[in-house]
């Protein structure tokens, strides 16, 4: 019998591959920004994501696997169905307490490598440094886990991570959110988000 999130596992991740190729096959997925991907989303996964933002769905946290698709539906779906709304941070909370059960649990070294980068992704998400810290700490760790032929691939994902933690460094918080959020920028924060790459 089918795993009840096995589906959304399936269309993060595809069905196999090396590290490089499942990222080459779903990095526009992942990191692009596409209505038509943020409509996929919502209509095979906004119900599930919905019940995990409200608390529920906790019975998957019972396998890695689970646990994986719950920390998804709570981190990365409600960035695409509710892009550019504040409601699409609403469950980085929850996530960073799932993603710290599921790890005491030591499921995070029962994944795949590139599974655990969207586990370790959750941190880089937070705007707390200490967590930030972590992210990249967890980060370091699973480069140095990487075959060679992953390796460049794996230190992109620290290199990112890093970039986030500096900008919590510097700012206590992320500026690119203010907008959506109804936070007013800073003079230093305005003149960081007139550069390149300062919105991820």
């Amino acid at each position: 019998m089918t795993a009840p999130w096995q589906p959304l596992l399936d269309w993060w991740f595809g069905s196999s591959g090396s590290a490089s190729e499942v990222a080459a096959q779903k990095g526009k997925l992942w990191f692009g920004k596409r209505d038509s991907q943020d409509l996929e989303a919502r209509e095979r996964f906004g119900d599930w994501t919905e019940q995990a933002l409200a608390g529920g769905l906790t019975e998957w946290m019972q396998r890695p696997e689970g646990w994986l698709a719950l920390v998804l539906l709570l981190d990365q779906i409600p960035r695409m169905i509710f892009r550019d709304t504040p409601k699409a941070f609403s469950g980085d909370s929850r996530a960073q307490k799932r993603v710290a059960q599921g790890i005491a649990a030591d499921f995070d070294r029962q994944l795949q490598p590139i599974q655990r980068v969207f586990i370790y992704l959750v941190f880089e998400h937070s705007e707390e440094l200490a967590v930030q810290n972590e992210g990249v700490s967890r980060y370091i760790e699973l480069v140095a886990q990487q075959p060679e032929v992953d390796q460049a691939l794996f230190a992109d994902y620290l290199d990112y991570a890093e970039r986030h933690q500096r900008v919590i460094a510097q700012f206590g918080r992320f500026p690119h959110r203010n907008a959506v959020l109804g936070r007013e920028s800073t003079a230093e924060e305005l003149v960081f988000l007139s550069k390149p790459g300062s919105r991820f």
